[in-house]
């Protein structure tokens, strides 16, 4: 065995270390729960805890959590040891399978958008054993889901499987139709994820990164990404040590980390794992992002996840892949050799184009935070306005089905570049699209609008219900079918000519597709306050209660924490922002303003003759910028304080967005513009070139 074979799942209590320790009947029972979906059997729960509790006390582990994913937007976990007091003063190690099974941290503590009042503690986490549990800083973690004393989720991972459940649900009915003979369809992910990393030593200076993960200001360094030379480039010594115990870190948990490289910006870069089932990619993602924070300061560096970290450079996604493969192992958004042909393909295909068009605002909404805001359309990431890509081949398809022409297939084509000595090989069908907020990538769909800090569970949740309505809507109608072939052909035909106008295969980040996707009657929701109401539009709010993804309750519980978090995180920033401008930008170009007129007083004083005018220039542009700045703030001020917020979240967040927001980009503008002129020993926190250069 190869240490990378041993290294690998290290950590992990999965299926072959359950082969090993759990009995032959616990084992088959706990498996067919895991595969077939099935309910768990509570007598095999004292087995399994025993079996897990040994083998995590093999490795030296001493504590347990129930590790849950609340509404945070990062994970949480209670430990507790393995410890029962005896009667003769003395302990032994136990965990039973009740402590397995359930947990009850404190419910009123986390965000509950009104479900859970201060008095109503009660809440309770359930065991999720279809993702395994896991050893992480010596405490034995077991995934579970998170829900209050009246059942209500108060987690992400709840309503992600559900939405798995209700995917699966459609699926299957369909392929039945079909004589396929699978049971089970299970939403698979790859999600791509970016991040910054800086020094630590100048991270530490920075109020701004401290306090809200992104700069609040910095003025444009001499060199950013211009040259593109940073992407694929290679890897500094320093970000390679990090990116080699990284992927040690991730391996030994079982999360298959498998690409990394520099990304566009400087000190941006990327990892990308393989696919796996959406809740267990929804469960490695949230470690990835822990790991790397953790990681990242044993190399005296700081990941920053923010979507925006830097203003005039590229910032930080998470492309979502998701694709749905059934038990048997067949991915049903695989063309085959000829879509054409695959009419099996070709419904599934439309299900998702169908599921895009009726609810692009769900999509909007699942990606929708203050953070991303800075980044979704920037020409760096995708529009606001939700399109879908297929390129050209499967387009031309779709419109000769909608035409009833005969589609000319094109073949398989050969890349050649022109040397010799390079071998040919055969070109994609279809070319990248990376304006795109949902392209079809040859066997699944890259959704690139999701923020690099955001869980992605929330996003899956909606493509999983929304995939799920259309399988729904066509399996009642296939199952009622006299003929079946030809019920199937006008479905599919019907359904291109109501949906392909969410088919756009151009360049996202043009004026004119705002134009033409106004025509088409496509939503633009440019921010999070504009995206968040649709939330609770009758038609969504009917989506999940049909497939029991959320109670209108559990909907409008979501809306208010979304709404309140945005408002938060403005608040935050703003408050932030005036700190360091008071505390720290004006005292020092006041002192430098100051040392600039006692040079050109001196200068005056020792020979009247003498040019003082590069003095004065600099002085008459420092006090005016200064002036300015003062006045910024002063305005910014008032913008924030408490008599002017609205009362509701809604409003206050509009407010916000219209009034603060706009105030805190014009003090911007005046501290930008000073610190290009203040000598830099005198500017009091590090700049973009030290942050963006030093690693």
């Amino acid at each position: 065995m190869s240490p990378l074979d041993e290294l690998f799942a290290s950590n992990v209590f999965n299926d072959s270390v359950m082969q090993q320790r759990l009995p032959k009947d616990t084992y088959r029972t706990l498996k067919k729960t895991i595969d077939e979906g099935r309910h768990l059997d509570p007598q095999i729960a004292n087995v399994v805890a025993h079996a897990m509790k040994e083998w995590a006390i093999d490795k030296g582990v001493t504590h347990y959590t129930h590790w849950f994913q609340p509404l945070t937007g990062i994970t949480a976990e209670k430990h507790d040891a393995f410890i029962t007091p005896t009667d003769n003063g003395r302990m032994i190690q136990s965990f039973s399978g009740s402590e397995l099974v359930r947990g009850e941290p404190d419910a009123s503590s986390f965000p509950s958008g009104g479900l859970r009042s201060t008095f109503e503690a009660r809440g309770y986490t359930a065991w999720d054993p279809t993702s395994y549990a896991f050893i992480k800083e010596g405490v034995l973690c077991i995934p579970t889901a998170f829900c209050s004393y009246g059942g209500e989720a108060l987690d992400q991972k709840t309503p992600l499987l559900r939405s798995m459940e209700a995917l699966s649900h459609q699926a299957v009915r369909v392929l039945k139709l079909f004589g396929r003979d699978a049971t089970r369809v299970l939403p698979t992910v790859g999600p791509e994820q970016e991040y910054f990393l800086i020094d630590r030593s100048l991270y530490e200076k920075r109020q701004d990164l401290i306090f809200t993960g992104r700069t609040l200001f910095g003025a444009k360094p001499p060199k950013g990404q211009e040259l593109d030379d940073h992407y694929f480039g290679t890897i500094r010594p320093r970000v390679q040590a990090f990116m080699r115990e990284l992927n040690e870190e991730l391996w030994k948990l079982g999360i298959y980390a498998k690409t990394e490289h520099n990304e566009c910006a400087p000190a941006q870069h990327e990892m990308a794992p393989v696919f796996t089932v959406s809740n267990i990619a929804a469960d490695h993602n949230q470690l990835t992002m822990e790991l790397m924070k953790r990681v990242a300061e044993r190399h005296h560096l700081v990941c920053l996840l923010a979507e925006k970290p830097f203003a005039g450079v590229n910032g930080s996604g998470k492309h979502n892949n998701w694709s749905m493969v059934t038990n048997t192992g067949y991915n049903l958004l695989n063309p085959g050799n000829s879509p054409y042909d695959s009419a099996q393909f070709l419904l599934f295909l439309v299900a998702v184009i169908r599921a895009v068009d009726e609810y692009q605002d769900l999509l909007r909404i699942s990606v929708a935070s203050a953070g991303n805001d800075h980044r979704l359309g920037a020409n760096e990431a995708p529009p606001a306005i939700v399109s879908i890509f297929l390129g050209d081949e499967l387009t031309e398809i779709l419109e000769s089905l909608e035409t009833g022409t005969v589609y000319k297939d094109h073949g398989v084509q050969e890349l050649a570049v022109g040397v010799h000595v390079l071998p040919h090989f055969p070109r994609d069908n279809t070319d990248r699209n990376r304006t795109s907020p949902f392209a079809f990538t040859g066997n699944k769909f890259e959704f690139r609008s999701l923020g690099s800090s955001a869980s992605i569970s929330e996003c899956n949740v909606m493509i999983n219900t929304a995939v799920a309505e259309s399988l729904r809507l066509y399996a009642d109608e296939l199952e009622k079918a006299d003929d079946f072939q030809s019920t199937l052909h006008d479905l599919i035909v019907r359904e291109i000519k109501a949906h392909k106008r969410i088919i756009f295969n151009g360049n996202g980040y043009s004026a004119a597709w705002i134009e033409e996707a106004r025509k088409r009657g496509l939503s633009n929701l440019a921010t999070t306050v504009d995206a968040l109401p649709h939330l609770l539009d009758e038609k969504n709010l009917k989506l999940f209660e049909t497939h029991h993804i959320y109670s209108r309750t559990e909907v409008h519980s979501r809306y208010e924490i979304a709404l309140e978090t945005y408002n938060k995180a403005i608040h935050i920033e703003a408050e932030t922002a005036l700190a360091m401008v008071r505390r720290e930008i004006l005292p020092a170009v006041i002192r430098y303003t100051g040392d600039v007129a006692k040079t050109a007083a001196s200068i005056k004083q020792y020979s009247p003759a003498f040019n003082t005018i590069p003095e004065e220039k600099l002085l008459t542009a420092l006090t005016e910028e200064t002036s300015m700045l003062s006045e910024a703030v002063d305005r910014l001020m008032i913008a924030v304080s408490d008599d002017k917020h609205p009362a509701d979240l809604l409003s206050r967040a509009q407010y916000l967005r219209s009034t603060v927001l706009p105030a805190m980009d014009q003090v911007r503008v005046y501290a930008d513009s000073l610190e290009a002129m203040v000598d830099r020993t005198y500017w009091p926190f590090p700049t973009y070139a030290d942050l963006l250069f030093t690693v």
